[in-house]
């Protein structure tokens, strides 16, 4: 229940701050001026496509976060027997957090109007991505050639489960950003380009987030950074 607690609570802090920077707390009646004057005071200022990318991730984030409570209230069933993690679960996350870095840097250079740091960002970060979800195969390829199958342990079952679902959301966010690389090919222009480059972004960071906690979860680092709070309060 503290592993979710904190992920909730990660997930909340960073929507407050990315919502601040959408000028929402703006208050256009105390401004003087004309309207038009006032950047996000005229039409909506989110649009449409981010507001469905962060209904999206609270949806994502809801449904991560159940697993996480499911995890760790089954963890102290009788039945359950920690499985040791393949250390290739450490080479995997440092070429996630390679790949969040390239988006991001696609997402500076798209705000420059460079157009080839566009191009070098999004491929890094999409070959990133590729990479990743092979070594989280082999990873799996590796558990099950030790005996660690999904119905052989409750704690098999969750590995598997939570690994799956991450990918799977990876898998969805490279469609996105394949199309995206593919309006960069047929030339379109970086007024167009914006908007989609940061919306990948802001996914692939997400990801990243979720990552971690997973696998401070499973690592039972999240426990002991949560124990170490509470000392620190108490």
């Amino acid at each position: 229940m503290s592993a979710i607690i904190l992920f909730m609570a990660v997930i909340a802090v960073i929507a407050g701050w990315w919502l601040s920077q959408q000028r929402l707390t703006a208050k256009p009646w105390l401004e003087e001026g004309s309207i038009d004057d006032f950047p996000g005071t005229g039409a909506m200022t989110l649009p449409a496509a981010k507001i469905g990318l962060g209904v999206f991730i609270a949806v994502a984030s809801s449904l991560f976060a159940l697993f996480i409570s499911a995890y760790s209230m089954r963890m102290n069933m009788v039945d359950w027997r920690t499985m040791p993690l393949p250390g290739l679960l450490w080479f995997n996350t440092g070429v996630l957090v390679l790949s969040s870095i390239a988006l991001q840097w696609a997402h500076l250079a798209a705000r420059r109007d460079d157009m080839d740091g566009v191009i070098v960002g999004l491929c890094a970060g999409g070959a990133s991505a590729v990479i990743f979800l092979i070594g989280q195969v082999l990873a799996w390829q590796q558990l099950r050639a030790a005996g660690y199958f999904v119905a052989s342990n409750p704690a098999n079952s969750f590995f598997y489960m939570m690994t799956a679902a991450h990918g799977l959301h990876l898998v969805g966010g490279l469609v996105a950003l394949g199309r995206t690389t593919a309006k960069v090919w047929r030339g379109a222009e970086m007024a167009q380009l914006r908007l989609s480059v940061e919306l990948c972004t802001i996914y692939w960071h997400f990801l990243l987030l979720v990552w971690l906690v997973l696998l401070g979860l499973l690592t039972g680092w999240t426990d002991d950074f949560i124990d170490i709070c509470r000392r620190l309060l108490t």
